[in-house]
């Protein structure tokens, strides 16, 4: 199960741990984001210090209808307890974990300054 924490400014924080080009664990705080169908987005200083491997171009249209173009790299993210691969939106702003990497999960949050939410791993057809 993965926890996190809704902060006073409505922003539902979860860690992330994501090794760097030597196996290295590093942990940094995402903000879980419904609305965001990727995987995972980290800024471009996080991914340099990383080393983590170009994969391709990416683009998306977002809420306000402007269409941004990004970086995806390959990175290796431990989520609830397990190494996986994904792609990883290298993206100027906070960190989001995205519907890819919560797909198979039951977000369970309460929607209260500090109160705790849980992703819950779940059956899938």
């Amino acid at each position: 199960m993965i926890t996190g924490v809704v902060t006073a400014s409505r922003e539902p924080i979860t860690h992330i741990i994501v090794r760097d080009v030597n196996g290295q664990e590093h942990q940094y705080e995402a903000v879980v984001d419904t609305g965001y169908t990727g995987w995972l987005t980290l800024p471009p200083d996080v991914v340099a210090a990383l080393g983590l491997s170009w994969r391709e171009r990416g683009g998306a249209i977002l809420a306000d209808g402007n269409q941004a173009l990004f970086d995806v790299y390959n990175a290796i993210v431990v989520w609830d307890g397990q190494p996986i691969t994904i792609p990883v939106d290298e993206v100027d702003s906070d960190s989001l974990v995205g519907m890819s990497l919560m797909y198979g999960y039951e977000l369970l949050m309460p929607i209260l300054d500090g109160a705790t939410f849980s992703l819950r791993r779940i059956a899938t057809p």
